[in-house]
């Protein structure tokens, strides 16, 4: 699976701008997971923005929840974190503390009162604290009151805690109240470009492909989330369809979702574009074709999917597979 993607980066240096005028020089902020933006991870959530009732990340947009607290970082599926992606600290500090023991499986089993699940709350100079969530059950690696540096492993993402997919939230706070790390300025704007607080520009993605590949029907979206819908060989005179599919995140709507099937021979075999009708912060789209009478010709099918907005392509992504 081949995956491109338009990334914007955010300038995210300088000093930050605060819309109270009177807080202590912000931590400067590592990226807080071993990971490559765009491709093994997404930026799937952000600070909710919105005063009232609405959500709305920093820049307008609609990638955040009613008060949600944090920005996630997250893997596209179950598989991806079984193969194990470390979480590490964002800044140098003291472990005020931590919790271990929550299973990873997400809301629907939580212990009440743990909507962190397993995590870690570290605390920095002049009252500022990072807490980092939902990470994997037996993986916490630092103790109460260990010092850390940035880049001192934590833990692996998990699915502990009140979530619905795998991935790390992180939360800022200074003196007890949110601060948003790509705009910390008042958090009840959005849109007004003040500097970040990440030591290097952040790739940013507003949407875009978490995984895609071929199946002999439309999958279960269970499947997609466990990263087990993807095959990489089918029994041609068996399989009753091809079909490609997509993963997405941050659809909205309005955007646009192509996708198509190149055959063996190099010629377009298949191909659809979708238009999404309501904006979700994840979702997947599918599209194929019944077998033939006779069966599949044999060898390599080539799939692409595009996500078009405003007449932008703002992401795209490659696959095959192989008809015996």
């Amino acid at each position: 699976m081949i995956h491109t993607n338009t990334l914007k980066a955010a300038v995210l240096t300088g000093a930050a701008v605060f819309a109270s005028g009177a807080w202590a020089e912000p931590p400067t902020l590592s990226f807080p997971v071993n990971c490559t933006l765009g491709e093994s991870c997404f930026l799937q959530q952000f600070v909710d923005r919105d005063p009232g009732a609405g959500a709305r990340d920093f820049a307008c947009g609609p990638l955040s929840y009613d008060t949600h607290q944090g920005t996630d970082i997250r893997l596209p599926d179950l598989e991806a974190m079984g193969a194990g992606v470390m979480v590490t600290a964002a800044a140098p500090g003291l472990v005020r503390g931590m919790r271990d023991g929550v299973p990873d499986v997400g809301r629907t089993g939580m212990p009440e009162g743990q909507d962190c699940g397993n995590g870690v709350a570290i605390t920095h100079e002049d009252g500022w604290e990072t807490q980092y969530c939902h990470l994997r059950m037996g993986s916490i690696l630092v103790a109460t009151g260990d010092r850390v540096e940035v880049g001192t492993p934590l833990g692996l993402i998990g699915l502990s805690g009140n979530t619905e997919f795998p991935h790390l939230h992180m939360t800022l706070r200074h003196n007890g109240a949110v601060v948003d790390p790509f705009d910390p300025s008042d958090t009840a704007q959005c849109g007004l470009g003040h500097d970040a607080l990440w030591a290097d520009p952040i790739p940013l993605q507003m949407g875009g492909f978490l995984s895609a590949g071929f199946s002999d029907s439309i999958p279960e979206f269970d499947a997609i989330k466990a990263g087990t819908a993807d095959a990489t060989t089918l029994i041609a005179r068996a399989a009753p369809a091809l079909v490609i599919w997509g993963s997405l995140f941050g659809g909205q709507a309005g955007d646009e979702v192509g996708l198509w099937i190149t055959a063996p021979d190099g010629s377009l075999f298949h191909s659809q574009t979708v238009t999404l009708d309501r904006t979700q912060a994840q979702l997947f789209r599918a599209s194929g074709r019944r077998a033939p009478a006779g069966g599949w010709p044999r060898g390599i099918y080539s799939g692409e999917i595009t996500l078009t907005r405003d007449g932008e392509t703002i992401d795209r992504i490659e696959t095959q597979v192989t008809l015996n």
